[in-house]
């Protein structure tokens, strides 16, 4: 086989071997996502967490240069010998050959530095928690959550019509949420959090359009998070996107753990970070099933929660733009491509994890 042929071949090769290995999840799970991956994760935070700004978001910038240039440099040469057939399809033959060498090399270390953990071992199947409920649960679980974020909102404020004003800067919010994991782990070891590598996102502002509080880059493992959302969801979107850096691919799954080390920290500010953010989910939730029983729950809600939901609110909505829902449709699909059926949807998904896993436990 030809030199030039050797890397496009891989793709097709590496194409079929994910479609074969997501038929086995508990080996992903043993061999990659508690074998090889935490080892690689764990060296690049202590490699780039150090640093203050995004390495990955540098990365990203040159490559995107680079591809550019690329393109540009060769733009007479997809008809360049026109005049003889021969000569302008042996460009476009070689041309399409490197872009697709590019994707084998990209597409192989992607899933070698994180994206294999889109087939690891679903975790309510590791932590044994169902994901069927009624109405009648759900209506419970709603209420609990009520009352708890309720009590929180007052004990921080000592006023029921005052929203939560979060008092500490995003680097501190940073390595706060360390203490969350720390507690968290101590009750399931599968969530230990070490190496802290998060940053705020130089791209906060494209990432606002895109209606995204942050993502992880799988080939630096740095955490970034947009900086410019309403602070009181700032700790548990972070702890959202170090879910992902210790092996977590699925939204739902993210948001979960990422609730439960908001929720599990001793300061206050992050427990109602957590809870608030459980309870719009569960709201939300309540507005497809029923909306009469959701303007009876908003009802019984402190107005100073409403007011940081209603700020939440003004925050997104000035940045709604074509662009947003064009990425969204865009991630949608690469969602639904990596194992996550349900899209964008999955990100509420993790009501069904919540409401099964406070079960038979107290808030």
């Amino acid at each position: 086989m030809k030199r030039k042929y050797i890397l496009p071949f891989l793709l097709l090769v590496q194409i079929i071997f994910l479609q074969i290995v997501s038929f086995f999840p508990e080996y992903i799970e043993h061999f990659y996502s508690n074998g090889v991956y935490p080892i690689i994760s764990g060296f690049l935070r202590f490699a780039f967490g150090k640093i203050f700004f995004s390495i990955g978001d540098c990365i990203y910038f040159l490559l995107i240069f680079f591809v550019l240039r690329w393109f540009w440099n060769k733009r007479t040469s997809w008809t360049r010998g026109a005049a003889e057939p021969s000569g302008a399809k042996s460009n476009l033959k070689n041309n399409i050959l490197q872009i697709l060498s590019f994707f084998s090399v990209f597409y192989f270390l992607f899933h070698l530095l994180w994206a294999f953990n889109y087939y690891r071992q679903p975790l309510f199947e590791k932590m044994k928690i169902n994901t069927e409920y009624s109405d009648a649960d759900l209506l419970l679980f709603t209420q609990k959550l009520i009352a708890k974020t309720n009590t929180i909102q007052h004990q921080i404020t000592k006023n029921d019509s005052l929203k939560i004003v979060f008092p500490y800067s995003q680097e501190q919010t940073f390595k706060m949420n360390l203490d969350g994991y720390k507690n968290l782990s101590d009750e399931y070891s599968d969530f230990k959090y070490s190496n802290l590598s998060v940053k705020k996102s130089i791209i906060s502002l494209p990432l606002s359009y895109m209606g995204f509080g942050g993502y992880l880059n799988p080939f630096t493992n740095e955490a970034q998070v947009n900086y410019l959302g309403p602070l009181f969801n700032f700790p548990t979107t972070t702890c959202h996107e170090m879910a992902h850096q210790i092996g977590y691919a699925s939204e739902s799954e993210c948001n979960f753990i990422g609730f439960l080390a908001s929720v599990k920290n001793e300061n206050l500010y992050f427990k109602y970070s957590g809870y608030s953010l459980a309870l719009r989910y569960c709201l939300a939730n309540w507005g497809i099933r029923n909306p009469k029983t959701l303007k009876q729950l908003l009802q019984t809600i402190h107005p100073g929660i409403l007011k940081n939901y209603q700020e939440s609110e003004e925050f997104w909505k000035q940045y709604e733009t074509p662009i947003e829902t064009g990425f969204r449709i865009f991630y949608d699909n690469f969602l639904k491509m990596n194992q996550q059926k349900d899209g964008m949807d999955s990100y509420s998904k993790f009501v069904d994890l919540m409401v099964n896993y406070y079960r038979e436990r107290e808030l």
